[in-house]
């Protein structure tokens, strides 16, 4: 009765155990997954985590989806600032039409007071995202149905509007963007698949 007792207690503990634990990811698809779940969870997120799990990713496949770009980010993140530029070029030369790629190349640039270039960058990031994020950007049917990005999108365009004299508040509004988008993708991921579970 005593080794009943403790065997299920040892098999408790170990389903404990397991339920905390991150689930191992295995392959190019797996790591992609770990890294953009800890990027995209912000600052609950392990940036370290992402950041080895999305350089494994690109040093395996460096065209494997946004892998780049949110390399990119993860350095920006830590404050890396001299990757971030490296790899957001690089993002950009396998896909120059990623405007979150040159949106963070543009904050990037600012950081490294690389001031006009850096405005140039925003600008066009902002007149790119200004077109795309619409109903079904990134195959989200109902992407930013409260308004919230296309909201932090004007704001962050008339602050860009004012010049590098505001550096500071260009450099907060396009961070306060990507946070939205990011969120907004956060939800986008999670009721997905409900949704598509009541469609059945």
């Amino acid at each position: 009765m005593v080794a009943k007792a403790c065997f299920l207690m040892l098999l408790m503990m170990l389903h404990v155990v397991a339920c905390t634990h991150a689930i191992p990811r295995l392959g190019l698809s797996g790591r992609y997954l770990e890294g953009r779940d800890q990027f995209l969870r912000g600052r609950g997120g392990d940036m370290d985590r992402a950041v080895g799990a999305l350089e494994n990713v690109v040093r395996e496949d460096p065209t494997y989806k946004d892998s780049l770009t949110l390399l990119g980010r993860a350095y920006y993140r830590q404050e890396r600032y001299a990757d971030a530029h490296v790899i957001l070029q690089r993002a950009l030369a396998v896909n120059k039409d990623d405007e979150i790629a040159w949106l963070t190349l543009g904050l990037t640039q600012l950081r490294l007071n690389d001031n006009h270039r850096g405005m140039e960058s925003l600008k066009g990031a902002i007149t790119q995202l200004s077109r795309v994020s619409v109903r079904g950007y990134r195959e989200y049917e109902d992407w930013d149905s409260n308004n919230q990005v296309r909201t932090e999108l004007r704001r962050c365009a008339l602050v860009i509007a004012k010049g590098v004299d505001f550096k500071q508040d260009v450099l907060r509004a396009t961070e306060v963007l990507l946070a939205r988008m990011d969120e907004e993708e956060n939800f986008q991921r999670i009721n997905k698949p409900r949704q598509q579970q009541r469609d059945r």
